[in-house]
């Protein structure tokens, strides 16, 4: 049997909206609106509906999200942010632009997330803020968060880009914090056709200075009180994302059901998956899989046209971006672990019958021999 499994289907998504989509898009080319338009407020009214909060602010990319929500909640020079090591390079590299000091943490083994007992230890008089990271899906427990943020007097950053949708204590993540960051990358399970991010926050004066910041610090045109960015989510792009935001919610659904056939599938076999989600606190942008045979598996499915990938092969302490900071192998051994030995198995909501049979059957095969 040959079939080719890719990680993503691109064109499924647009299946039923496609005629409506081009014909805004025809008449936003013809109008010339094309920056913060109204398009892009209609879309930031949208998004906050969905997530549950008062704002959201649409801006270029998810790592400007997390820098421009860093930088308007006055954290900057000198102020420690604590974050995960197992994460994407936008989580440091935020605290980074904004001039602050990233603390490194490690994760828990099961769960892949955040470890808060390492955060609560790491917490000193320069602290400011602690950024959590929903990794590849899967929800931070947030009512632990907030209790730890509200003992020590921390600001508390959403990194959403991975869990649009998932929710922590029945509530939808980046819907309870002091900023919620998104990225709708077009590999996201919300995605744009190019970069495109959001902050979602429940704080009106917090709101208003990242709409100044993102547009160049502008309150009016040429009226620049702060000294801003240039971070604004093009028209075209909200396009694209009220169309498909709908839809969110179904593709979710089909994800958690193709992840629950991996795991009875799998079952048994010398492997582990990420664990500790209830039902809704998983929204599987990746599905991970852990084992020591990780580098072979990879290979083995590779040849059979499936599109498996290792994804943060290399911590975020082991990076050569972040060589300053100090840390060394062995320093934050579960993330360290984890980037040995994970893999993602591809998982869309496109993906057939045949497709998810026969990604089954070849991880079985590989440990069969």
């Amino acid at each position: 049997m040959n079939v080719k499994v890719e990680r993503h289907n691109y064109p499924s998504q647009f299946t039923g909206i496609e005629s409506k989509l081009l014909h805004e898009i025809r008449g936003l080319l013809s109008s010339g609106d094309y920056v913060l338009g109204e398009a892009v407020a209609e879309y930031e009214r949208a998004f906050a509906t969905y997530i549950g909060t008062p704002h959201a602010i649409g801006v270029n990319s998810g790592t400007d999200a997390l820098i421009l929500a860093l930088h308007a909640l006055r954290i900057g020079q000198g102020d420690e942010v604590i974050t995960v090591a197992n994460t994407f390079h936008a989580t440091a590299l935020a605290i980074v632009r904004v001039g602050a000091i990233p603390v490194l943490v490690d994760c828990k083994s099961d769960t892949f997330l955040i470890d808060l007992e390492q955060v609560e230890r790491k917490i000193s008089k320069r602290t400011k803020a602690v950024i959590v990271v929903h990794l590849f899906g899967q929800a931070v427990n947030m009512a632990a968060v907030h209790d730890l943020a509200r003992r020590n007097g921390l600001l508390v950053v959403e990194d959403c880009a991975q869990a649009i949708g998932a929710q922590s204590g029945g509530k939808k993540v980046g819907s309870m914090s002091d900023a919620g960051c998104w990225s709708f990358a077009p590999a996201k399970n919300l995605a744009a056709a190019g970069d495109a991010g959001a902050i979602t926050l429940a704080d009106p004066e917090v709101a208003n200075r990242l709409r100044q910041m993102r547009h160049f610090g502008q309150a009016t045109q040429n009226e620049h009180l702060i000294a801003g960015y240039n971070s604004r989510l093009d028209t075209i792009q909200a396009l694209i994302l009220r169309n498909k935001l709908g839809r969110v919610d179904m593709w979710s659904a089909e994800r958690a059901r193709i992840a629950s056939i991996y795991k009875e599938r799998l079952d048994g076999l010398p492997l582990a998956f990420q664990s500790g989600a209830e039902p809704g606190e998983h929204v599987y942008h990746l599905f991970q899989v852990k084992t020591d045979s990780r580098d072979g598996l990879l290979s083995h499915l590779q040849r059979r046209g499936i599109d498996a990938v290792v994804r943060y092969p290399t911590p975020i302490h082991l990076q050569p971006a972040f060589i300053d900071l100090g840390y060394r192998s062995g320093d934050l051994p579960v993330a360290e672990a984890l980037a040995a030995q994970t893999l993602c198995l591809p998982l869309h909501p496109a993906m057939t019958v045949d497709q998810i049979d026969f990604v089954c059957d070849s991880v079985n095969s590989f440990f069969s021999r």
